[in-house]
């Protein structure tokens, strides 16, 4: 089963995914982290963001994974040709570069390729900006999910101060979330936008509970018309006043 959760930066993405997954028993599929691995062994080689040649070469050639710990189905880092880049990607540099990569066709062709893999391999929450759109659109339970584009920048600036890695200048980070959702959404292959099926989520002022009750509860209903098993709390609830990030 494919949960597909889609959106612009910032929304929360990531984190709701890796908490629903925690709770279905799902396994979690960060696509972002892969892009930003192409991203960042795209500026290490000195290939230039405007080289959608030698950006494609890149995506095709490399190979990016998801460090485990045996019997954890939640990735602990990720890496690419088998270097650990699981800080290194996490950089206000890397912010600026990721979506100009993303929109490169040869790019998001590889590493789609490369998600579909993995994805149809088991049970997965899959977050991106085109999952439900392009990557897997038979996933059984599809959500956009956003925030204004001010609290967005506010949880960035909060999530920078918390890892001590990119801007920590709210107006900074404005801009360039504000930048990111404009390249996004017009970019040629796969724009953000909302699968035509797809529950629309708005994270904005709510706090990270309720939003996990919310997929998990769709995640459920998909399962009981499909006839499928149910799914445990394994891990039990996170904790109750933790606001989205």
């Amino acid at each position: 089963m494919i949960i597909a959760i889609d959106g612009p930066s910032g929304a929360g993405k990531s984190t709701v995914a890796k908490a629903v997954a925690k709770r279905l028993g799902f396994s979690c599929l960060d696509t972002g982290a892969m892009y930003r691995a192409v991203a960042w062994r795209a500026l290490a080689d000195g290939v230039a963001l405007d080289d959608a040649e030698g950006l494609g070469r890149i995506a095709r050639a490399c190979e990016v994974s998801f460090v485990h710990e045996p019997g954890d189905p939640m990735p602990k880092g990720v890496a690419i040709d088998g270097a650990d880049v699981s800080a290194a990607i996490r950089t206000a540099e890397i912010d600026r570069a990721v979506s100009p990569v993303s929109a490169v066709p040869a790019v998001r062709e590889a590493l789609v390729a490369q998600q579909r893999r993995i994805g149809r391999s088991g049970d997965y929450v899959v977050e991106g900006r085109d999952i439900g759109t392009a990557v897997f659109p038979e996933a059984s339970v599809k959500v956009f999910l956003t925030a204004s584009a001010e609290e967005r920048a506010h949880r960035r600036v909060r999530q920078n101060v918390d890892r001590g890695v990119g801007s920590i200048d709210y107006g900074e980070v404005l801009a360039d979330i504000c930048r990111r959702d404009d390249i996004d959404s017009s970019r040629a292959a796969s724009p953000l936008k909302p699968a035509e099926d797809a529950v629309r989520l708005d994270s904005t002022g709510r706090y990270i509970e309720d939003v996990i009750d919310d997929i998990c509860a769709l995640a459920r209903q998909a399962l009981a018309r499909s006839g499928g098993a149910g799914t445990g709390d394994a891990d039990g609830r996170e904790r109750a006043g933790e606001g989205v990030r």
